[in-house]
């Protein structure tokens, strides 16, 4: 009797077809797991780097090694209590929450640049708009906790052009920056394009700084992550990149760590990656 093998997404076949191919991989290198694999949750190695002004960089290699990429629109079904399924929410459905001040007039110089044929919802957003000030447009609101926030319309960011959009789905200040030849990392508040990885900053009593580079896991959301139904970095469909995040995020982490760092993280990497690593069989001898 022949089995029948059902795929229910391309991603799924994507995943079966590699890894039957490269499994061998993840038996002769301990620190790569092929497309396709999540990297298990424990056990993880980690290198350092020390900077010009001696503070330490810590880097999860199992997770930097891993083909983890954002499927945005390629399967992706959100983080809502329930599947969206139409793939074009994704991880916005709160809304961006700004890091500071900064963080909030920065990315309100980008705002000012939106166009209507950017931006689905800039006719909302500009008549309720009140002051020239970043916090006072029609986009951006103060929570009861004093946290700034984008608004959320009709149940993500406002900044969210959905499907039915001309221009369309996926955030307006996004699509703009690739439109104008620059980079969606300067236009976006900072949460969105650095999740999901996380910069964890550890400060001792001598203000020496250790910082840990990672996935931003659904724990680190605190509460709140365990109403997500689906967070990418727990699902294979995520891990199905053509190249490690050490290299298909490096605008992010160029962004976290600067040139010089990631020059030597893409070093070491390499040569960890590299690495040759020859399995040993362990026998015991015979008794007489």
């Amino acid at each position: 009797m022949q089995s029948q093998l059902h795929v229910s997404h391309p991603l799924r076949l994507y995943i079966l077809l590699v890894t039957s191919l490269e499994n061998a991989v993840q038996r002769s290198h301990p620190d790569i797991t092929p497309p396709g694999v999540v990297p298990a949750t424990d056990g993880h190695r980690w290198i350092s780097i020390t900077d010009t002004e001696n503070d330490v960089w810590m880097f999860d290699v199992t997770f930097l090694l891993s083909r983890y990429h954002c499927i945005y629109g390629q399967g992706c079904p959100g983080i809502d209590v329930e599947p969206d399924h139409t793939e074009a929410v994704g991880c916005c459905v709160h809304g961006a929450y700004f890091v500071d001040d900064d963080d909030m007039n920065e990315t309100f110089e980008y705002i000012k640049r939106l166009t209507a044929e950017d931006w689905q919802y800039k006719a909302i957003a500009d008549a309720k708009t009140t002051g020239k000030k970043a916090k006072n447009h029609g986009s951006i609101r103060k929570l009861k906790t004093g946290e700034m926030t984008t608004i959320v319309h009709q149940d993500a960011c406002i900044f969210l052009n959905r499907a039915d959009f001309a221009g369309g789905a996926g955030c307006a200040l996004h699509s703009a920056a690739l439109r104008h030849g620059e980079r969606p990392i300067d236009w976006k508040p900072d949460v969105c394009w650095q999740v999901p990885i996380r910069m964890d900053v550890h400060t001792d009593d001598n203000e020496k700084d250790t910082v840990f580079i990672k996935s931003w896991d659904r724990s680190d959301w605190g509460g709140g992550g365990d109403d997500f139904h689906w967070w990418c970095i727990e699902e294979p469909e995520a891990y199905t990149a053509s190249e490690p995040v050490y290299l298909n995020a490096k605008t992010e982490l160029i962004g976290f760590v600067g040139e010089d760092i990631y020059a030597e993280l893409v070093r070491q990497l390499d040569e960890i990656a590299n690495q040759s690593v020859t399995p040993v069989a362990l026998t015991s001898k015979a008794q007489s």
